[in-house]
């Protein structure tokens, strides 16, 4: 007999969410998902807590660097010692102070290279070990964030953030830390030189900072704007680029090149224009610093001569200011260098961060509950949606109060047309998404309150796509039950159907199927995908479409496997062909996230509702 499910009033035509419409965000469009809020001070609290555990080595790299400096900057010292003492005592044949000052040279030279080699050994090892923790990070938490965030969020983005964000980061520390500590320490130790050499002259170079750091202020707040939108463009251009790869074939066959082509040319220009506004920014810091400097050095140069010339400075000490003022300016267009990679990777830190700050939806349960005991031998589970609503965050609600109960053991096919709400109701019940309202229960247990192990080992989803990573067969049958032994994983593959062709290939069960599964048909790739949840041994199974993208013979193979899965297990099997509802012991007709029509399927062939009108167009299409 036909029945109708319960349900709250009519709310619509609520549909499951399209896809996103692409366009090019240009800059300052809030629309460009490549950022994510992030809390004050997140950037530096994960650059502190990726150099916490290599404190040892960082210390290491900063006490390497000081030494460095000490070596090189006393090199004006020992020409100052040379020019006042060293030569007059030479003109006296006292060769002594001569001699002290080659082997001062050749000492501080030793040293330097030493002490170089040390910190590039140190601060290698540093950045390489932050560098393996950050790409981890994101590898991890990007997996343990919930499908939602991924349905917003592109892989592609996810890409940049693990490439060319971290690349930032990677040329901050090889090459940009270096300048810094060297600009840091160098203007320190020459200031301090000058100001003990001669006061008057350390005083000037001290004052001509205060343009110095003017500059750099600006420099620093218009660059951060230009590299922060140049990260976003090239995570466009990435994103792009994955997109267009993956879907190469409706690509080829709907003749897309060069639409995708004037598409990609749109990205990569604003990645041009990004690209040019921040080098730009640095051209005119380089210009102006070098000015700066010059006029400088010229105003103190002339300064000292003329007090030399006068008496009150002696030569000596005139050429080792000199030196060490030509020091002290030399690296300003080195700081650029470093404050262009600081920019860069200050950008790439907010992104990471704000990406590593985003919590799963779908968060595990602080004081996860067990699963009861199973009441019989049966390995299936009771299913419940108890008032349960839904809406995705792309607007409309899809499920208004839905209410159903799937007894354990039982297997119930749902159809209905696109949009009706069966893949919302699979990808509930495998807790891709929770309700916004309401509960799903497993053997009267809230799906929230299990554990993601318990909850994965209980239910398991098998889709159209039934989608192979690259390796062997055997270690994607294995993916259902990892501690499985090749004997379990030949067990499973025997009980579904696909030992025979399994063996008919190059290496057998050994055989790399490539990526995607590219190397075995559609059919076999849903074979797999079957032996997988078999060895899974689930107590609940959901098929969305398993079979909808397979020719006739295929089918008739998948739904032998099919048979074989589900017995004895509460399936729920999202139907798109009218042949795969045959093996359910129970249809539910869905439509706008209702229940319209719920009975056997002899039930409801034999009424007159729609599930009878369209299992007699599908007969009549077979006939015909």
């Amino acid at each position: 007999m036909t029945t109708t499910a319960n349900t709250a009033a009519d709310t619509g035509a609520a549909t499951e969410p399209a896809d996103e419409e692409v366009r090019i965000p240009s800059p300052g469009d809030p629309f460009d998902q490549d950022d994510l809020p992030t809390r004050k001070g997140a950037t530096g609290a994960l650059l502190r807590s990726l150099l916490a555990p290599h404190r040892r080595g960082v210390w290491l790299t900063v006490l390497a660097l000081l030494l460095q400096q000490a070596a090189v900057q006393s090199g004006p010292l020992i020409v100052a010692y040379a020019i006042d003492r060293a030569v007059p005592a030479f003109r006296t044949h006292d060769y002594g102070p001569l001699i002290a000052v080659g082997a001062g040279f050749l000492l501080t030279a030793c040293c330097s290279a030493a002490f170089q080699y040390a910190y590039v050994q140190f601060s290698a090892r540093v950045s390489q070990n932050v560098l393996l923790d950050l790409r981890s990070r994101i590898f991890r938490h990007a997996q343990a964030l919930s499908v939602d965030f991924h349905d917003r969020y592109t892989s592609g983005r996810v890409i940049s953030r693990a490439t060319t964000d971290v690349e930032s980061l990677r040329e901050l520390l090889s090459e940009g830390l270096q300048e810094l500590i060297n600009v840091v320490l160098a203007s320190l130790y020459i200031t301090a030189m000058l100001l003990w050499l001669d006061l008057g002259i350390g005083a000037v170079a001290a004052l001509s900072f205060v343009p110095l750091s003017v500059l750099i202020r600006r420099y620093r707040r218009r660059a951060a704007q230009a590299y922060g939108e140049r990260s976003s463009a090239i995570a466009a251009v990435i994103v792009k680029f994955v997109e267009t790869m993956n879907g190469i074939r409706p690509v080829r066959a709907f003749r897309r090149e060069r639409a995708n082509d004037a598409h990609f040319a749109a990205l990569n220009h604003r990645h041009e224009r990004a690209n040019g506004t921040a080098m730009l920014e640095m051209a005119r810091y380089v210009v102006v610093s070098r000015l700066i400097a010059n006029v400088a050095v010229a105003g103190m140069v002339l300064w000292g001569a003329y007090r030399v010339a006068g008496g009150t400075l002696e030569l000596g000490v005139l050429a080792a200011a000199v030196l060490f003022i030509r020091r002290l300016y030399d690296p300003i267009d080195r700081l650029a260098m470093f404050l262009n990679a600081y920019e860069s990777a200050a950008a790439s830190l907010k992104k990471i961060s704000g990406l590593l700050e985003q919590v799963p939806s779908v968060p595990e349960p602080a004081a996860p509950r067990p699963l009861p005991a199973p009441v019989d031998e049966r390995p299936g589970r009771e299913v419940e949606f108890a008032e349960v609503s839904f809406g995705y965050r792309t607007g409309g609600e899809v499920l208004p109060q839905f209410a159903l109960r799937l007894p354990a053991g039982q297997t119930v096919a749902v159809v209905g047309s696109t949009g009706a709400g069966k893949s919302t109701l699979a990808k509930l019940l495998a807790r891709f998404y929770d309700p916004s309202h309401g509960q799903v229960l497993l053997d009267g247990v809230d799906l929230r309150e299990l554990s993601h192990a318990d909850l994965r080992r209980g239910v398991v989803m098998v889709t159209q796509e039934a989608f192979l990573f690259s390796g062997t067969v055997a270690e994607n049958i294995a993916i259902g039950r990892p501690e499985a032994s090749r004997e379990e994983i030949e067990r499973a593959a025997k009980a579904i159907g696909a030992h025979d062709f399994i063996r008919a290939l190059p290496d057998g069960y050994d055989t790399d199927v490539r990526k995607r599964g590219g190397r075995i048909s559609a059919g076999q790739r849903q074979l797999v995908a079957f032996a997988r949840a078999l060895l899974a041994d689930p107590a609940v199974l959901i098929l969305d479409e398993a079979t909808s993208s397979l020719d006739v013979p295929g089918e008739r193979a998948v739904q032998r496997a099919m048979l074989t899965v589900l017995r004895g297990r509460t399936a729920v099997v999202i139907a798109h062909r009218l042949s795969t509802v045959e093996i359910a012991d129970r249809v539910l007709v869905m439509e706008h996230g209702r229940i319209v029509e719920d009975g056997s399927p002899a039930e409801l062939i034999a009424g007159t509702g729609s599930f009878a009108e369209l299992h007699r167009a599908w007969r009549e299409s077979l006939v015909g």
